[in-house]
C-alpha cells in the first residue's frame, strides 16, 4: 500500500484494528464503578511511571505580595522523587477554605514560560512581556489564573517538565526527551499526568482549601490534562477542558498536528489505544462535572473526532443518569483560544458546580 501524507499505507489496517474493547458499554465489566476501577487501573499501568504517594512535597512558600482581591505566593516542591517543582499559588482574601483551581498550562510550542501563562507574573518582567504577549494571542489578554482568584477561587500553577523553570525545551529536542524517558522505562507523558495527580493531592490537602471543591482548568494540553487529572484523581471534583478532546482515530489523519511526533509525545501513553479510546479515558471521570469547549474552526481537532468524542462522553454520562454534569460545547467562529466569552461562560458555570452545599 502506499503512503498517505504522514502515515505509512498499512496505518489503515492498524487503525482498523484498534476496537477499544475496554470502553463502557464494550467492556465485559458491567458494574461501572467496577469498570471505573479496572479502566484506571490500565490507565495508571501505561503511564510507566509508578504512584509517587510517599513522596514528602516538603513546600517552601515565598513571602506573599498583593494582587488584586487576592495575595500571591511562589512555592517550590517535590511532585515526584525526582525533582523539585516551582508553582504560583493565588489565595483569595477572606476566610476560607475557599474553593480551588489545579490550573494546567498548554503547550504552544512556547517553552520560556509555563506557569506563566495561566497566572500573569509578578516577580519578572521579561516573564511579563512574554506572558502578556500570550495571554493576548489566546486568552482575550487574560490570564486566567488571576481571573479565577478574582472570583474566589486558590489557585495553583506549576511548571510541567521542560517549561519556565525547568530547563525550557525547544522545540526539536522534545522527541530527544520523550525517547530518553521511553529508553528509560518511563514515558513523558505518565510523568505529566503522575506529577498532575500529586499537584491536586497537594491543592486538596491545604488548609485554605476546601477538599471537596477542587477542579481541573486547563486550554490546549492543558484542557488535556485536566479532563485526565479529573479520570486519575479522587481529589479532582469537576473539570473544564478547552480544545482538546477528539476520537484517535479521527485525529490520526494526513497532516495532523499529532503525526508530527515531537509535541504528541507529551500526551501519548504507549499502548493504551489498544484499550481505550481518548474518550473512553476521560469517561473515567464519570459522573463528575464536566465541561468541554471546543473551537469550530480549530484545525487540531477535526470536526468528525469532535462529534464521535462528545457521541461517546454523552452516552456514559447519560448512563450513568448524570447528563446534566456535563457540558459539550462547540464555538462557530472560534478556533483554537480561550478568549473572554468562553471563560466567562466556563467560570459561570463552574461556580454553578463548586458552590458550597448549604448548611
Amino acid at each position: 500500500m502506499p503512503a498517505t501524507g504522514d502515515l505509512p499505507g498499512f496505518h489503515t489496517a492498524l487503525k482498523d484494528e484498534l476496537t477499544f474493547p475496554l470502553a463502557w458499554g464494550a467492556s465485559p465489566v458491567r458494574d461501572f464503578d467496577a469498570w471505573r476501577h479496572t479502566a484506571r487501573a490500565v490507565v495508571e499501568e501505561h503511564l510507566l511511571v509508578d504512584r509517587q504517594d510517599g513522596t514528602p512535597y516538603a513546600p517552601e512558600f515565598t513571602a506573599r505580595s498583593d494582587g488584586d482581591g487576592y495575595t500571591r505566593e511562589l512555592v517550590t516542591l517535590s511532585l515526584t522523587r525526582y525533582e523539585r517543582v516551582r508553582g504560583a499559588l493565588l489565595t483569595p482574601r477572606g476566610a476560607g477554605p475557599f474553593p480551588a483551581v489545579l490550573l494546567l498550562h498548554d503547550h504552544g510550542s512556547r517553552f520560556d514560560i509555563g506557569k506563566e501563562k495561566g497566572v500573569r507574573p509578578w516577580y519578572d518582567d521579561i516573564r511579563l512581556a512574554s506572558a502578556e504577549e500570550w495571554a493576548g494571542r489566546y486568552f482575550g489578554g487574560r490570564f486566567v489564573g488571576d481571573e479565577l482568584a478574582r472570583r474566589g477561587y486558590v489557585v495553583f500553577c506549576a511548571d510541567a517538565l521542560g517549561w519556565g523553570d525547568r530547563e525550557p525545551l525547544a522545540y526539536e529536542r522534545q522527541q530527544a526527551l520523550a525517547s530518553t524517558l521511553h529508553h528509560l522505562g518511563s514515558s513523558l507523558a505518565g510523568l505529566h499526568a503522575r506529577e498532575d495527580q500529586r499537584a491536586a493531592a497537594f491543592l486538596a490537602g491545604l488548609d485554605r482549601v476546601d477538599a471537596r471543591r477542587v477542579a481541573a482548568v486547563g486550554f490546549s494540553m492543558g484542557g488535556y490534562r485536566a479532563w485526565q487529572a479529573a479520570a486519575l484523581s479522587d481529589d479532582i471534583a469537576a473539570a473544564v477542558s478547552v480544545c482538546w478532546m477528539t476520537g484517535l482515530k479521527e485525529m490520526m489523519v494526513p497532516g495532523n498536528n499529532t503525526l508530527r511526533g515531537q509535541s504528541a509525545f507529551h500526551m501519548l501513553h504507549p499502548g493504551l489505544a489498544r484499550h481505550l479510546d481518548i474518550p473512553d479515558v476521560a469517561s473515567v471521570a464519570a459522573p463528575k462535572p464536566m465541561l468541554f469547549f471546543h473551537g469550530g474552526l480549530d484545525t487540531l481537532f477535526p470536526a468528525d473526532g469532535v462529534r464521535v468524542a462528545y457521541d461517546k462522553l454523552r452516552a456514559v454520562w447519560r448512563s450513568r443518569g448524570a447528563g446534566e454534569r456535563l457540558r459539550l460545547k462547540t464555538w462557530p467562529g472560534r478556533g483554537h483560544v480561550f478568549d473572554a466569552a468562553m471563560q466567562d461562560e466556563a467560570y459561570a458555570w463552574l461556580e454553578s458546580v463548586t458552590a458550597a452545599a448549604p448548611a
